[in-house]
Formats: C-alpha cells, sequence, structure tokens
C-alpha cells in the first residue's frame, strides 16, 4: 500500500488473519514517499501488528504506490485504493476484484520480487524509533482519519 493508516477496525482484522493462522506481509515506502504526515501517522500503528506477527517491509529503492492486495491465493484487489479511511470513505477510489487462481499468482510473483527490493522492519527497529518521530506521531492522531 502507498499510503498505510489503517484505524482500530482494520488493524484488528489484519491481527484476527494473523490468529486464524494466515500470513500477513504489508509491503510499505520506505524513505522514498510523498507525504512525510502520511509515512508519520502509519508508522505509529505498527508496533501492535509487528508484536502481532503482521509482516511490514519497507521498499528502499524509491518510491512504491502500489495499492495490491492478495488473499488465499485467489482473489486480488488492485486499484487507487488506499489502506486509509480516506480511501474507504471519502475520496472516489476504485479498485478491480478478481477471483483467479492464475491472476493471484502472477501478482504473487510481482508482490515477491518488490520484496526482494525490501527490507523487513522488526518491532525491535520501531520500538527504538527516536524521540522525535515518537512525538510527531503523537501530534498526528487528531488528524489520521483524514490522511
Amino acid at each position: 500500500a502507498a499510503y498505510f493508516v489503517p484505524d482500530a477496525l482494520m488493524a484488528g482484522a489484519l491481527l484476527g488473519a494473523r490468529r486464524r493462522g494466515a500470513r500477513v506481509r504489508i509491503l510499505l515506502p520506505g524513505d522514498h514517499i510523498d507525504s512525510e504526515t502520511v509515512k508519520r501517522a502509519s508508522k505509529a500503528t505498527w508496533g501492535e501488528l509487528l508484536r502481532g506477527g503482521v509482516e511490514i517491509h519497507v521498499f528502499e529503492p524509491t518510491m512504491i504506490h502500489v495499492k495490491l492486495f492478495v488473499g488465499d491465493g485467489e482473489f486480488v484487489s488492485v486499484g487507487s485504493t488506499n489502506f486509509d479511511m480516506r480511501s474507504f470513505g471519502l475520496n472516489d477510489e476504485a479498485s478491480l476484484n478478481v477471483y483467479d487462481r492464475a491472476f493471484a499468482e502472477q501478482m504473487t510473483r510481482a508482490f515477491e520480487a518488490d520484496l526482494e527490493r525490501a527490507r523487513r522492519y522488526t518491532y525491535d527497529m520501531w520500538a527504538s524509533r527516536p524521540l522525535r518521530e515518537k512525538l510527531a506521531e503523537r501530534l498526528l492522531v487528531p488528524i489520521r482519519s483524514q490522511l
């Protein structure tokens, strides 16, 4: 996801999938992103997800703006929808949802290729981020739903 700012319900759904045994891997922009505000608001949510076994990877080489979801090896959603409340409830977004195992395999291969160029982010990395980042994240709490 290019912009990943899950609310409690979305984070709960991801953690629930993990508890049911699903592998949840999220690929996010690294240093190259067009909105530092979104990056800060996003990172505030990573701790709970990482503790719950969700894998977060940050793309290293350049900006990544993909919005792709592959589920159960047969469902693919791709389009303009980010993983945030603004995209789900306010913006005019569109995604193509396809149930097709061959297409899901093809999109999984593309995702795996992108993961090769990403760095896995750990809970320890998240917990040891600088205090100034933590403070900036806290300041953004009131406007998270608008990002």
